[in-house]
């Protein structure tokens, strides 16, 4: 088991100094302009590709980490950046991710390498989760996928939304439920390959913050997808459904609760996503007060300003400190006993939210206008509170965790 450090080593140093050089050199020159057009960066995906950042290899290096901090520090660098193009790049990831949890080896190695395409041609994917009416209560889903025994397909009916890459993703990873009298247990996990007739983008979302990602609904209409995309293949998936109608018979509130430790372990990273716009927007902020002169003398002279910024700090180095940790205890394996990977991105998004506020005040009028970043910081920082489970939903896992009450 690997020791927890406070510092990180020096590969991870050498990691860290690469991210952070193509963040401020590639990313953060094209955000504003990203930004404004609220269109996928393609240039930008393509420069990642060329270095290497847009792979799975990368984060697939990432993610074995020992320490469990490869994630965490690879998402604060790329937000450092900017979240919009970040999270352009980063999104692939969510797709692949959910194939290597579930799928075969065969499908590993048919889906992922599609997933990305290559340096002169890159492709990007799109994990369908979320729907209308199913967002925090992924038990509600409505998504169904019905299993054609004569020709060995699913057929797929449902609307996702909130999807990111949706309708313009070379492949689509879909949850759907096979059967909803299981609520969550009852879901499976299916590849929708490139041009598959049925699958068509809905609307395209106009969001506050984070325009440079691609965010829209995903539509779903008598797609048929041969038996072979069930991730895991249908005799796993037929052996999980027995054992949770069982399992559901003997004790339901077990099974639910063993469904959530899945969600508290990525939490973590897009707690560390929220440091790394925290800190942007601090740096921003602490530049801008030692610069700027008032009444003779730079503003960071004053008290008020220098006490914001002292808090500001500290709320930073504390959010990374409780995502580092939970990020540590997930790789190795300790239970979150006090709902921790859900601390992690609490206490980070809202922190996020309160450090770009706060930097716009410090900048003042300048803060407001889009001639600095912190305006687009800000409104980057709200989706934090958002996606991943809601603010409300992490207070109400961690509250429950606590008390011993049922997760529902």
């Amino acid at each position: 088991m690997a020791e927890f450090t406070m510092e990180l080593n020096d590969e991870q140093k050498e990691v860290r100094d690469w991210l952070h050089g193509f963040a401020a050199d590639v990313m953060r020159p094209a955000a504003a302009e990203w930004d404004e057009r609220e269109e996928t960066p393609w240039p930008v995906i393509q420069e990642a590709a060329k270095v290497g950042i847009y792979s799975l290899d990368f984060y697939a290096q990432q993610y074995f980490d020992a320490t469990g901090l490869g994630i965490p520090m690879a998402m604060e660098e790329l937000f450092w950046g900017d979240a919009g193009i970040a999270l352009s790049i980063v999104g692939t990831g969510l797709a692949a991710v959910g194939v290597l949890a579930n799928g075969t080896e065969e499908q590993i190695g048919t889906w992922i390498p599609q997933m990305y395409g290559d340096a002169s041609d890159v492709k990007v994917a799109a994990f369908c989760s979320s729907e209308p009416d199913a967002g925090s209560d992924v038990a509600s889903m409505r998504t169904r996928a019905v299993y054609d025994e004569t020709k060995d397909e699913w057929v797929i009916n449902g609307t996702k939304t909130w999807a990111t890459n949706g309708g313009i993703a070379n492949v689509h990873v879909v949850v759907a439920s096979v059967d909803p009298e299981l609520g969550s247990k009852g879901h499976a996990s299916f590849i929708v390959p490139p041009g598959t007739p049925g699958l068509t983008q809905g609307q395209k979302f106009k969001k506050h913050g984070i325009r440079a990602s691609h965010t829209a609904e995903v539509v779903l209409d008598g797609v048929r997808v041969p038996g072979s995309c069930l991730l895991g293949g249908k005799e796993k998936l037929d052996e999980r459904l027995a054992r949770a109608r069982e399992k559901a018979r003997k004790g339901g509130e077990r099974v639910k609760n063993a469904a959530m430790a899945t969600f508290e372990a990525s939490r973590p990273a897009v707690g560390a996503m929220a440091v790394g716009t925290a800190r942007a927007a601090y740096e921003v902020a602490l530049d801008y007060a030692r610069t700027r002169e008032q009444f003779g003398r730079p503003i960071i002279d004053n008290q008020g300003v220098a006490f914001q910024l002292a808090d500001m700090r500290t709320r930073i180095d504390a959010a990374r400190l409780l995502v580092w940790r939970a990020s540590w205890m997930a790789v190795n394996g300790r239970p979150f006993e006090a709902a921790e990977g859900s601390m992690s991105k609490l206490f980070a998004s809202e922190t996020a939210k309160e450090v770009t506020a706060q930097a716009i005040q410090i900048l003042g009028g300048n803060g407001y206008t889009r001639e600095y970043p912190v305006e687009r910081m800000h409104r980057d920082a709200a989706i934090y509170t958002i996606f991943e489970g809601t603010s409300e939903i992490q207070r109400l896992v961690i509250s429950r965790t606590i008390s011993g009450m049922p997760i529902r």
